[in-house]
């Protein structure tokens, strides 16, 4: 991405994430039937130090990837406590983003650099790079592809050798793009996306880009949880096996396992 888009898309992103509170699912002419709120199952310790940008859970842990320069690690952690068990630091330079388990391995892409790691996931030795020439924001996989969100209303689907993109959708609501995609999770034939910088969840079609529903997640951290300093919800994990749905934010200093429940 050459500087100018650099500097131009965050402005996309605001200007469309003000269509979006205008227009979207807090408008009037909200279908209800298409909206789900929660319910708060359990809540887990989580490193209020971690700035989350993607969250797996699989084979009984939580892999999380977390950003900022200097900042940027890759985590196994425990769920019960927070304890962090394994991390691999990026290199200052790298701003680390969303992350994925695809098989043996934990691909995690970096924001500017165009430039994403593929790491062995039990040791978490770095095996490879490669390169994308969008920012990298969130990804996740449907057991045949990656797929990998920049921050604009389209989702790449990349093979997952090559990391060349195979095809795109674009996300739309009642005809309105949907902007700020951003950490992803792929859940139960449906790809969840936090949409950036809000409080909402998208449920989105992966074959026509439609959002097929909104999760409001409004009110999860007490006033309490605000002592310190707290940055936006972003960190889906979903449990196959059993399941569950987990929830987090950047800085946040708890993790939600949450059942939804659709809007009154």
């Amino acid at each position: 991405m050459n500087r100018f888009l650099k500097l131009f898309v965050p402005v996309l992103i605001v200007i469309s994430v003000v269509v979006f509170v205008l227009f979207g699912p807090d408008s009037k002419s909200l279908d209800t039937s298409k909206t789900y709120t929660y319910q708060i199952i359990n809540t887990y310790p989580h490193d209020h130090q971690a700035f989350t940008q993607g969250l797996i859970y699989e084979d009984g842990v939580l892999y999380e990837g977390t950003g900022r320069n200097g900042y940027s690690e890759l985590r196994k952690v425990e769920l019960q406590t927070g304890k962090v068990l394994q991390t691999y630091e990026l290199s200052e330079e790298f701003f680390g983003e969303g992350i994925s388990v695809y098989g043996d391995k934990i691909i995690q892409l970096t924001y500017l650099s165009n430039v994403g790691f593929v790491y062995n996931k039990e040791t978490f030795e770095l095996l490879r790079e490669f390169n994308y020439p969008t920012a990298g924001w969130g990804i996740t996989n449907d057991g045949k592809h990656l797929i990998m969100s920049d921050g604009t209303q389209k989702l790449y689907f990349l093979d997952t050798e090559t990391f060349q993109q195979v095809r795109h959708i674009e996300v739309y609501d009642r005809g309105v793009s949907v902007w700020g995609l951003n950490e992803l999770e792929y859940v139960e034939g449906q790809i969840y996306a936090n949409v950036w910088p809000t409080e909402r969840i998208a449920r989105i079609s992966p074959k026509t880009g439609r959002v097929i529903s909104w999760i409001d997640m409004r009110g999860l951290l007490t006033e309490q949880d605000y002592a310190i300093q707290v940055d936006v919800l972003n960190g889906i994990a979903y449990d196959n096996e059993e399941g569950r749905l987990f929830v987090t934010g950047k800085l946040w200093p708890k993790l939600f396992e949450i059942k939804l429940i659709p809007a009154k």
